[in-house]
């Protein structure tokens, strides 16, 4: 039996339920693969620091992610832990790629399917034409539970790096583990 610990309402919040995948949908999809997770309502927040109060009553290591694309328009996702730094100009050089930017909300949405605030690795099940390339954080894959949104940003759901992998194997969405240690600011 799967173990989900749902605190706080069960609602969708206003205007989420035209999302490609729904939170429910994907919670579903969780427990049809056996992945135990823990799952947390609360106010929406869009940036790390609006979380902060947020994360101090979930327990294990919380994370963000990055949607970027380069001056040749190839996309990616990052999905890393709050206390990894990165330095833009030396993540370009370890991806080996150009310039890159922030995508926009636009792109986002239409490429992951999310609003900004809720991106986080599992909207890459959105990602049907494997149009971006997910990279995660090797230091945050070590941990032994990580937080992140479940598609949207009034929720938090944790869970083992291995069972981020086993969704992400199940989807069959490429991926790669990398040391972010290069890309951190000087």
């Amino acid at each position: 039996m799967v173990a989900a610990k749902i605190l706080g309402n069960s609602e969708i919040p206003h205007g989420q339920n035209d999302l490609p995948t729904s939170p429910q949908a994907l919670l579903a999809l969780f427990d049809n693969l056996g992945i135990t997770y823990d799952l947390s309502h609360h106010r929406a927040v869009y940036t790390v620091e609006e979380s902060e109060d947020v994360d101090k009553a979930i327990p294990g290591t919380h994370c963000r992610n990055m949607f970027l694309r380069d001056k040749k328009k190839v996309m990616f996702l990052l999905s890393l832990a709050n206390k990894t730094l990165v330095d833009l100009k030396k993540l370009e050089n370890l991806l080996e790629c150009g310039r890159i930017s922030f995508g926009s909300p636009d792109r986002l949405w239409s490429n992951l399917g999310v609003r900004p605030g809720s991106v986080c690795p599992f909207s890459i099940i959105n990602d049907t034409e494997k149009n971006v390339m997910l990279i995660l954080d090797e230091w945050m894959m070590a941990q032994p539970r990580v937080n992140f949104h479940p598609l949207v940003n009034t929720m938090t759901v944790g869970m083992t790096p291995a069972d981020i992998v086993k969704f992400l194997d199940h989807i069959g969405h490429p991926y790669k583990i990398m040391d972010l240690n290069d890309a951190r600011p000087s």
